[in-house]
């Protein structure tokens, strides 16, 4: 089950039914538990325990101190079979825990190529997309979602089953008890909208087109003083073509209701 070419250190401890590949290095007190699986060309930095029911795709790095496939900090869980699976490229840094699922046979889900900085907590049935930024102590409750692109900053707390669009920033010590549209920046203590990601837009490749057309959603979503409802009839009215159509589609399906302005009028989370 171990690939000739992968190196075990010599005080690192796999489990005979693990599966290890190609070319993969597990370091120096390293702990591997049965029914795990990892990819080629990884990395185990010393110290780091992955615990039964973990897969990882391949060139994932790992550093030390991280735990993956922790139980989820769930009073309910009763310890059933559930699962944590990466996808291929992510960087998971220092002193970091990801949690597997709560209810049985559930998934928590990393993409692909998400660089994860140190010293946080992803929890249980999250699903974290691709080509994500999540820096050091933020932390993401349980059955959260966060679309590709998307960059948390330090500090961040984000309240379980909350829902992150895609390339959105939200900024340092911002606490996210909502949903969050994507393409947006958001901060401030209790998170409120603070214009368009412009620096992630531009770095993903936005044409100015596209950026002029996320202007005018943002504008009539959070300048215009329309009531929700409101706005997102005159987005669709005013806005053609996908960008607008994937807002108005966020917004309509949001379950815990979007971040509004505190100072809209007509404005609450769950308008």
């Amino acid at each position: 089950m171990i690939h000739p070419s992968a190196y075990i250190a010599p005080t690192a401890r796999v489990h005979p039914g693990a599966i290890i590949g190609a070319q993969t290095r597990i370091g120096e007190f390293c702990l591997v538990e049965q029914d795990v699986a990892i990819g080629s060309h990884c990395l185990l930095e010393p110290y780091v325990y992955v615990k039964r029911w973990t897969t990882l795709g391949d060139r994932n790095e790992i550093s030390a101190g991280t735990v993956l496939g922790t139980d989820p900090l769930d009073k309910n869980f009763t310890g059933e079979r559930s699962y944590l699976i990466l996808g291929n490229g992510n960087r998971i840094r220092e002193h970091y825990t990801l949690s597997r699922g709560t209810k049985p046979e559930s998934i928590t889900r990393i993409g692909d190529d998400n660089y994860v900085m140190t010293s946080g907590h992803i929890a249980h049935n999250c699903t974290i997309g691709s080509r994500c930024v999540i820096a050091s102590c933020a932390l993401v409750a349980g059955y959260v979602e966060v679309g590709d692109a998307a960059f948390i900053s330090g500090g961040v707390v984000i309240h379980q089953f909350s829902k992150i669009g895609r390339n959105v920033m939200i900024g340092g010590n911002t606490r996210v008890n909502s949903d969050l549209p994507p393409f947006f920046l958001y901060s401030g203590f209790n998170v409120i909208p603070k214009g368009l990601n412009l620096v992630g837009l531009r770095r993903a490749g936005f044409s100015r087109d596209e950026i002029r057309t996320l202007k005018e959603i943002y504008r009539l979503l959070y300048r215009s003083n329309l009531k929700l409802a409101d706005a997102l009839l005159r987005i669709e009215a005013e806005v053609p073509g996908p960008l607008a159509t994937e807002m108005v589609s966020f917004i309509r399906s949001s379950n815990r209701g979007i971040v509004r302005e505190r100072t809209q009028l007509g404005a609450s989370d769950d308008e």
